[in-house]
């Protein structure tokens, strides 16, 4: 069972789990605030008579709207059940949504469509994470490595802290965990569940996640 899920006996192992759901939804809160809040702005400006006013706030809503509609169905996909006992959404399509208006370019291997849903899900929470290596912007390269699948952030900047990399391995205490780092350590966990370990190699200008 995995140990995101597995019941708890004990009240310290409760609080640890309860850590972890507690940053999760903190995370994913934080990413859906932007564009809820932009839409909320947009419907303020449509009180406004100004034909121009509305018509800005017409664009914006709908912008927003489409930025919080990708996330959510990025997120339900890499943290959810999407894709449990079927098949997979578009990963392709979700992975350009989620950087659709950043400065990270990813291009999907057309190799992946054929992976399992869970190795694909998987290569997704990857994307996310190497993209957030790179503040300055740069490419995400995914590729098969093995049997399983690495994802690989290059770019001017590639910001990899030391509590980052220590929410890859196993043993880290759940507590020092953050939202920045959750993402990290949920990453590293789902790919133990499906049999992986991931692991993390750093040349210059690149950082490497891989899990087989």
């Amino acid at each position: 069972m995995s140990r995101l899920a597995a019941p708890v006996y004990g009240a310290g192992r409760m609080q640890l789990e309860f850590r972890v759901l507690e940053l999760l939804a903190s995370r994913l809160c934080h990413e859906l605030i932007s564009p809820v809040g932009a839409i909320n702005n947009g419907v303020e400006l449509l009180t406004d008579g100004d034909a121009g006013f509305v018509r800005d706030a017409t664009t914006l809503i709908g912008q927003s709207a489409r930025r919080a509609a990708m996330r959510l169905q990025f997120y339900r996909f890499a943290y959810g059940a999407g894709g449990v006992g079927g098949g997979a959404p578009d990963a392709k399509s979700l992975v350009a949504g989620i950087l659709e208006g950043g400065k990270v370019r990813c291009d999907w291997p057309a190799e992946f469509d054929a992976l399992p849903p869970p190795w694909q899900k998987l290569a997704c929470n990857l994307t996310l994470l190497t993209a957030e290596l790179l503040p300055r912007g740069g490419t995400v390269v995914l590729a098969r490595a093995g049997n399983g699948v690495s994802a690989m952030a290059a770019g001017e900047s590639v910001n990899l802290t030391p509590e980052l990399k220590a929410a890859v391995a196993p043993a880290v205490d759940v507590a020092t965990l953050t939202a920045r780092t959750i993402h990290v350590y949920f990453t590293a966990r789902y790919a133990e569940q499906i049999g992986a370990t991931l692991t993390l190699s750093e040349a210059d200008k690149t950082a490497t996640f891989k899990a087989a």
